[in-house]
């Protein structure tokens, strides 16, 4: 498959047209020198940045996918580390896929389903709306749990969460699931029922919020928690097309 293949290919089930109030350039951002060149090995990240994209090229990747791209939604001079990012991917001949809302709300290969299935959430339903579109997701575990059991889940390879706020239920049995920097959603699960929120990033502001809601919040960080989508997606590519693939880990400690 080439670029041109492989963007109709993660369109057929990411589907970028469903999420039009997305600024965030979703789809091919930067091509080959010939896109129409047939791509053997595919690279998966978090970011998009210059390590990354060097990253990929060294480990014979033509092809690096991930959850936060280049561009959002507006122009800017390429001077700086935006130079120095896009000229990594084209001094290096790496084409850059980028998938960012439609990572995060897809129910196969998506962050935040991702992290319920992890858990061992049941009923899943959609949760939550950014700019009107639905981003994450609710479900309940099988039997109520305590706190720290429920964060212990959310990382079953001994990555430690950034924080818990434990202003709420200290045994969980339902859980809404918002990843990376959505901690201002927490109000959204007001009068929901819902036993703990979890995302990946909380700000000052969230602080008070959260407190007076009552709410448990689980804050995953705002990288691990949007590990999981891309790591999806590099399966279902290796196991429906045969292309090789690589998961390259660059954690931020955010």
């Amino acid at each position: 498959m080439n670029l041109f293949e492989l963007d109709e290919y993660f369109a057929s089930f990411l589907h970028p047209e469903r999420y039009r109030s997305d600024p965030s350039q979703n789809g091919i951002q930067i091509q080959n020198e010939d896109p129409t060149k047939p791509i053997t090995k595919i690279a998966f990240a978090t970011d998009a940045c210059e390590y990354t994209a060097r990253k990929a090229s060294e480990n014979g990747a033509q092809m690096l996918f991930v959850h936060h791209g280049l561009f959002w939604g507006h122009s800017e001079p390429v001077c700086g580390s935006l130079y120095k990012r896009i000229s990594a991917f084209i001094k290096n001949d790496v084409a850059l896929y980028a998938s960012h809302i439609p990572l995060d709300a897809n129910e196969e290969v998506g962050n935040n389903f991702g992290l319920a299935r992890r858990m061992g959430l049941e009923n899943l339903r959609t949760f939550g709306f950014w700019k009107g579109m639905s981003i994450g997701v609710r479900g309940e575990l099988k039997e109520a749990l305590p706190l720290h059991e429920v964060a212990l889940r959310l990382f079953p390879e001994g990555e430690s969460v950034k924080r818990i706020y434990e202003w709420g239920k200290d045994e969980i049995k339902s859980v809404a699931i918002i990843s990376g920097g959505a901690g201002d959603d927490v109000a959204q699960t007001f009068g929901q029922g819902i036993d703990a929120y979890i995302t990946g990033e909380v700000q000052h502001q969230d602080f008070h919020t959260i407190k007076e809601l009552g709410i448990t919040v689980i804050e995953g960080g705002h990288y691990q928690t949007e590990t999981v989508g891309v790591r999806l997606v590099a399966e279902k590519v290796k196991k429906e097309t045969g292309i090789e693939t690589i998961f390259i880990d660059f954690p931020t400690g955010l």
